[in-house]
């Protein structure tokens, strides 16, 4: 589960299978799987513990609902053993049918390797590449929530609503935030465009402040000609850098693509940086910033609406010494020196945003104790939260961004920081003389299933 990655809802049942025999049904491979509880309907009408199994990937929206004891059985389905050599080894009464059945469920859903999933990836490769932006996902889903709020759970939200209403469901929410968020502070705006901000890529809902405290001051700023969002490559396949050759589309209008930062990065790197494009597609951490940058940097009597942008999502450096987690990838390192002589060339003020979130603890991120508990763990758990983040933050503003990735690679990513690759980038792409923290927060729900903690820098 990630920061901003919705469950799918409950199933009334098991997942209908569709077993046929096929080759790679007789030999089944799994492919990355997020799994996680769900409910379903018993024999006799009461709900009861289900396992729900979805695309880690989210080239497939198809979710397989099935009893808790397959787990066993996942990690057999690795392609190297046939449906019979799983049943041997597994014993215990287990049945052919009962691994067809499940075998046939994944594969109709697209979580097995095979020509079902090849169809769903190249038709989701095709959508991509036939339109010039990205259409809205993530902020699509802000409008959508906050008119049924209004208006009622049942209520129809077509894409013509869409576009009549979200500009002002979006900059009325914005604005409410934004004097909510700078009420009484010290600075409530900068006196220039700085070099770059840190911001989070939560929902809106649980994030408003980090995003408030630097969008906010940034509405008397010099508009930027361009934007580079630096994201989290959540779902993907890269193993390192992955630029994005689209624009972005939001209920706010269109952010182009700035095409001769595209052209110069191939220049450089050749198509190396594009080759996982596709990675864009379902990711929500470049988005959830475009209708920001809209909001605040929007002319409509400019020759661009919005300035122009570019979306690159940035693996952790801390995991194989900045370069790509396979060696195969795009480095940091390389891609930074790139991109720094790609910018240095072209005219303008460019802004780069680290679109970052931090620690990730709770159950739903696979620790063994509940926040909300009023127990010693959980007071342990949250303090070493709280701790870690406030060690590493002050590295950040310290500025060295190779002792912070050290740092991070030495601790292990205990408490699991999602963005490290993009946060280390942005400051040694703009080698600011300062980096200042804003905010800082944490998302906790009622459950206490889940904390994600979050900050709002600015780097001058």
């Amino acid at each position: 589960m990630e920061d901003s990655q919705p469950s799918p809802s409950p199933s009334n049942g098991p997942t209908p299978s569709k077993f046929e025999g096929l080759p790679h049904q007789e030999t089944p491979r799994l492919r990355p799987v997020r799994l996680f509880p769900a409910q379903m309907a018993g024999p006799d009408g009461q709900k009861v513990q289900a396992l729900g199994l979805a695309d880690a990937r989210q080239v497939s929206q198809r979710v397989v609902f099935t009893m808790p004891a397959v787990q066993v059985l996942l990690p057999m389905l690795d392609g190297t053993r046939t449906i019979d050599q799983v049943v041997e080894e597994v014993g215990r009464g287990l049945e052919r049918k009962m691994v067809e059945q499940l075998v046939g469920q994944l594969d109709d859903a697209g979580l097995l390797e095979g020509p079902r999933f090849d169809a769903m990836l190249a038709t989701m490769q095709e959508e991509f590449d036939s339109q010039p932006n990205l259409p809205p996902s993530a902020s699509a889903t802000f409008v959508e929530q906050t008119i049924r709020h209004r208006e009622g759970a049942e209520t129809e939200v077509t894409d013509e609503r869409l576009d009549a209403d979200g500009p002002g469901v979006i900059g009325s929410a914005f604005d409410t935030w934004i004097d909510e968020a700078l009420r009484g502070v010290d600075e409530p705006s900068f006196d220039a465009l700085p070099k770059g901000i840190v911001a989070p890529h939560l929902d809106y809902w649980r994030g408003w402040r980090g995003y408030a405290n630097v969008y906010g001051r940034m509405r008397v700023c010099d508009r930027p000609d361009r934007v580079i969002i630096l994201g989290t490559n959540h779902f993907g396949r890269g193993t390192g850098v992955v630029v994005c050759d689209k624009g972005f589309k939001t209920p706010l209008g269109v952010c182009e693509v700035d095409q001769p930062l595209l052209d110069a990065l191939r220049a450089e790197l050749g198509d190396a940086p594009f080759e996982h494009r596709f990675d864009h597609e379902r990711e929500h951490s470049i988005e959830l910033h475009i209708p920001w940058i809209q909001h605040v940097f929007g002319d409509a009597e400019a020759d661009k609406p919005s300035p122009d942008v570019v979306g690159i999502l940035i693996h952790d450096p801390s995991v194989n010494d900045w370069d790509s987690y396979d060696a195969q990838g795009v480095g940091l390192r390389p891609f930074l020196d790139a991109l720094r002589k790609a910018i240095d060339a072209l005219p303008g003020r460019t802004l780069v945003v680290s679109s970052a979130d931090l620690s990730h603890v709770g159950p739903a991120f696979g620790d063994q104790i509940v926040l909300t508990a009023e127990n010693d763990e959980a007071k342990a758990l949250l303090e070493k939260v709280r701790e870690t983040d406030k060690d590493l933050l002050d590295q950040i503003k310290a500025g060295d961004m190779d002792a912070f990735v050290s740092g991070m690679a030495w601790r292990g990513n205990q408490t699991r920081w999602c963005s490290v690759g993009n946060i280390a980038a942005a400051a040694k792409l703009v080698e600011p003389e300062s980096i200042e923290l804003l905010h800082y927060e944490g998302a906790l729900d009622q459950q206490g299933q889940a904390l994600v903690t979050s900050a709002a820098l600015v780097m001058r």
